[in-house]
């Protein structure tokens, strides 16, 4: 697999774990490494739309995966 491939993989299993505990993983599309956009992931509760993690766009698929396992 490329690099590309395996960080759309990874971001498609970070939005994956996220449905499954009723959260929606969105990540940014914006220009990255700005004041308050840094690339990545947040979390959010659709039925509220309340920020539940990554109020920066600061968490990695990783992150989302991890955080969905514990919460």
């Amino acid at each position: 697999m490329t690099e590309q491939t395996e960080i759309s993989a990874s971001d498609a299993r970070a939005r994956r774990a996220a449905k499954r505990v009723g959260l929606v993983a969105r990540k940014s599309r914006g220009r990255r490494d700005s004041f308050y956009n840094f690339g990545g992931f947040i979390l959010i509760d659709p039925y509220c739309s309340g920020l539940v993690a990554g109020q920066n766009f600061d968490l990695t698929a990783d992150d989302v995966i991890d955080w969905c396992r514990k919460g």
